[in-house]
């Protein structure tokens, strides 16, 4: 019987026998190439940059130690202030840029381009920072802050605050007045009250009436009345929405910016409340010895001021102008 002839270009088929055991390895195997140590391979393992934790995919940030982030981009709702460094949410906080020519800009709305730097909405945060070289170091620079920063900011406040009612006015979201706010009030359209800060307190709590309804007071009633077309508005209902989310922030920010001691506002509202000034105690005996010195007529009589009236040669005192007439 001849053999069969093996076909030209066709490899020759190869039958190995796999190992019974392939996880135990031969002990009289020599060591594989990857196992036997390298010193070149050692070398560039030794090359090859550590990775920092934050740069490694599918780390949760929140393991990475926290550290100087003043360089970090402006990501996520909260920033870091630059005097407390403290965190919070940056709708609450003011925001700063450098200008062009290094001078400091406020950035009440967040929206400047450039690197923010952020502050708590604290006039004693506002003030440190500017006399101690905060956003100079922060800005890594020389940087033009103003004397009067505080004031300015006090300023775009208000105008952001009147600028957001003008806006719920136009809306519909808005009403002044105490028998139209009011009535918002006794109906649960009103989310937010806005009242004059220069009101009176007593007025003030009578409108509410003992209701639980969120309450600020940042504008005097001129700026209020301006803003609804009127000289002075001391009530103003704001309806649900994020114009009276808005306006409650600005609001509380302005608050947090207050003088520390009270400013020229405050000043004038404890001595309105306070009443008039104490008279003194001699003006307080004159007057009382001109009242006894009265008539049921209100004539002066003969005792008291009328008879030194009369002994002075001048006659009865006019009730009136206060000027004593000439005896007849």
């Amino acid at each position: 019987m001849r053999p069969t002839p093996v076909r030209p270009g066709r490899p020759r088929r190869t039958v190995t026998t796999p190992d019974p055991d392939p996880i135990s390895p031969d002990p009289h195997a020599p060591p594989a190439a990857a196992d036997r140590a390298s010193p070149a391979g050692d070398a560039r393992a030794a090359s090859v940059p550590e990775r920092h934790p934050a740069s490694v995919p599918g780390l949760h940030p929140a393991s990475v130690p926290d550290g100087d982030d003043d360089d970090a981009p402006e990501t996520g709702p909260l920033r870091r202030c630059l005097v407390t460094r403290a965190r919070a949410e940056k709708a609450r906080m003011i925001r700063f840029v450098v200008g062009p020519d290094r001078a400091l800009v406020p950035d009440l709305s967040a929206r400047l381009p450039g690197r923010g730097m952020w502050l708590s909405a604290r006039a004693d945060v506002v003030e440190t920072a500017r006399t101690r070289g905060a956003f100079a170091r922060a800005a890594r620079g020389v940087v033009a802050v103003p004397p009067d920063l505080l004031a300015r900011l006090r300023a775009g406040l208000e105008r952001r605050i009147a600028e957001l009612l003008g806006l719920a006015r136009r809306a519909g979201q808005a009403v002044a007045g105490f028998d139209k706010a009011g009535e918002w009030v006794r109906t649960g359209r009103a989310a937010l009250v806005v009242q004059a800060a220069d009101g009176s307190a007593e007025e003030r709590r009578r409108f509410l009436s003992g209701r639980d309804i969120p309450t600020v007071a940042p504008l005097p009633a001129s700026a209020l009345g301006a803003v609804f077309g009127r000289d002075r508005a001391v009530h103003v209902a704001v309806a649900p929405g994020k114009l009276a989310a808005a306006l409650r922030i600005e609001a509380e920010r302005l608050a947090g910016l207050a003088a520390p001691d009270g400013g020229e506002a405050a000043h004038g509202r404890a001595a309105r409340q306070a009443g008039p000034p104490a008279r003194s105690a001699g003006a307080a005996r004159n007057d009382g010895q001109r009242h006894d010195g009265r008539r049921q007529d209100g004539r002066l009589g003969g005792t008291g001021a009328g008879e030194a009236d009369q002994a002075n040669g001048h006659g009865p005192t006019d009730r009136r102008t206060g000027i004593a007439r000439q005896a007849g």
